[in-house]
């Protein structure tokens, strides 16, 4: 019996090592899509019950790089700006396997800015609720046993990255090229709308 556990815990910590996404290769173009400012606020983040601790500055940060490292493969001529509020998080602790595996969950409110118009192109903000995602699964144990709380943001904020992208794919209209139009350039100095809202 013993060794049986130690085999499908051998097989979950194995899971937790699948091979990532490719995202050096560039993706379909969308439009005239091109990141500008992307900025993650957790100032009033929720840690649900029983969470593994983290800090606003790592949850911050976990996010904008997730973010940054799937949406800057896009080369657009326009500039759009991210304002991702950070609603709540769980990072699994580890649990009492096939009674109690707890999972980990992230919640974030996401707008998106036209630079140009400085308006924002949604009207309310997309509400993204996600946990580690299908290839990070760890049935029977949690995440927690296996994986590390970096581990378990860096994951929870990469299936955040790849929401927002579907969610703009969805939304194509909103990166129509205009008559004239030329590359804008960015600077990170530049003003940015309220992101916040």
């Amino acid at each position: 019996m013993k060794r049986v556990i130690l085999g499908i815990i051998a097989a979950a910590a194995l899971s937790a090592c699948a091979a990532e996404e490719d995202l050096s290769l560039a993706p379909e173009p969308l439009g005239q899509f091109r990141l500008g400012h992307n900025i993650a606020i957790a100032d009033d983040t929720v840690s649900g019950p029983f969470s593994r601790e983290f800090t606003e500055i790592e949850l911050e940060a976990s996010v904008q790089n997730a973010v940054a490292k799937r949406l800057r493969r896009y080369d657009g001529d326009g500039l759009y700006h991210l304002g991702i509020v950070v609603g709540g998080v769980v990072l699994a602790q580890p649990g009492i396997p096939t009674v109690y595996a707890p999972s980990s969950r992230m919640i974030v409110d996401v707008s998106i800015f036209d630079n140009a118009t400085q308006e924002r192109l949604n009207e309310k903000a997309k509400r993204i609720n996600t946990g580690e995602g299908l290839r990070n699964m760890v049935p029977i144990f949690g995440s927690g046993i296996v994986r590390s709380a970096d581990e378990q943001l860096e994951n929870l904020s990469a299936n955040v990255a790849r929401r927002i992208e579907d969610w703009l794919k969805d939304n194509p209209q909103w990166f129509e090229p205009r008559p004239g139009q030329v590359r804008v350039p960015y600077d990170i100095q530049t003003p940015v709308p309220d992101l916040s809202n």
